[in-house]
């Protein structure tokens, strides 16, 4: 087998095909359905990424197929069955809604073409499938977003290792630009305070603020990722932008498995001691999720409330995630025109059918040369 072969090319391509710019976002991703079939499928792709799950490969996978699988999915199918809707995964629902909010507020802003899709890191709408879409719909520059604030290996680092595995496979792969990460943007902490004043402004406000971010094994950060730092930046900035002493902010890490250790202080012990210290009404906000989702909604909203209220406390208040707000739009869409500086699909005097002809007769004035 010739090894252009391994590469995929574009049916029916034209070289005078109008390019087109894209930004592509990338969530975690989420199971089909809240069943344990459905739930085993999504955690066996999820726990078998190296980048998830740091220890030699034979040794996990023994772990993973000879007793995880076996028993997490139930409990986790009935996690996601407390919070899915008719539509569906509110973190895919959630996620489609942002992207098409986005796709509206760039289109008004870019003389040029451009396209805003979605894509999930693990499931579907799968990271290759999505690329090799927009590659053959004209796609000649892509902007890649993963929709985490704070950058880890376990998460953007992932995002990236899939991309590279799906470009990798094209003859003509796009130009790339990537956001590793914008835990200190202006715009995305001026919407994270926005909607911190206005959950108060609504429904009164607690006697303290929890930040609970997504743990990580401590082992990570030993090793050189930014993340816990990032927390940390993203925690101080928000506190100065809402007028907060230190000790009326908390930061606390969540969603914690296995025996290693992992960041602390940790959210469910924090929320089941804040009683004792007299501290009754909690407000909390999860930072490092774009949209709600398993983590937010079960695991703080639910669970976490039944673990400070049981421990003594009289209310805990989730302020819910940016989701598809006008202050989120606003915020990722000047983010993403920085990032895109320079592309010719956001000149304002872009023409997209005139850019198309002038790359078709250059190639074409190449060609000829070629065979004189």
């Amino acid at each position: 087998m010739p090894a252009s072969s391994h590469y995929t090319g574009l049916a029916g391509y034209a070289h005078d095909t109008p390019p087109r710019a894209a930004v592509l976002l990338v969530n975690l991703g989420t199971p089909q359905a809240p069943t344990p079939k459905a739930v085993r499928t999504y955690l066996a792709e999820f726990l078998s990424d190296p980048r998830v799950i740091e220890y030699p490969r034979w040794l996990w996978q023994l772990v993973l197929h000879g007793a995880i699988l076996r028993v997490r999915p139930k409990r986790s199918a009935h996690a996601y069955a407390s919070i899915w809707t008719d539509a569906g995964s509110p973190l895919r629902t959630h996620s489609e809604a942002l992207t098409a909010a986005l796709q509206s507020s760039l289109t008004d802003q870019c003389a040029g073409p451009i396209t805003v899709d979605l894509a999930m890191r693990y499931g579907r709408p799968a990271v290759r499938e999505r690329i090799t879409a927009l590659q053959a719909a004209g796609v000649r520059r892509m902007l890649l977003l993963p929709l985490y604030p704070q950058y880890s290996a376990t998460s953007s680092g992932s995002v990236l290792d899939a991309v590279a595995d799906a470009i990798k496979r094209l003859r003509w792969p796009p130009e790339l630009r990537v956001i590793n990460d914008y835990h200190s943007d202006t715009g995305h902490l001026d919407a994270l305070a926005d909607s911190v004043r206005r959950y108060w402004a609504l429904h009164g406000r607690g006697q303290k603020l929890l930040l609970s971010f997504h743990g990580i094994p401590r082992r990570c950060v030993l090793a050189g990722d930014p993340y816990y730092c990032q927390c940390q930046a993203t925690a101080r900035l928000l506190r100065e932008r809402l007028g907060l002493g230190a000790d009326e902010v908390l930061l606390t890490f969540q969603s914690r498995v296995g025996r290693e250790r992992w960041l602390e202080p940790a959210t469910d012990a924090t929320l089941r001691a804040l009683p004792r210290q007299g501290i009754k009404r909690i407000d909390v906000l999860c930072p490092g999720f774009a949209v709600d989702c398993l983590e937010t909604l079960e695991e703080i909203a639910l669970r976490g409330k039944a673990d400070f209220l049981s421990a003594g406390g009289d209310a805990l208040h989730y302020i819910p995630a940016l989701n598809s707000s006008d202050a989120q739009v606003r915020a990722l869409s000047a983010l993403a025109l920085r990032h895109m500086g320079g592309w010719p699909e956001l000149a304002p005097d872009f023409n997209a059918a005139t850019h198309a002809a002038t790359q078709a007769s250059a190639r074409e004035r190449a060609a000829h040369d070629r065979n004189r």
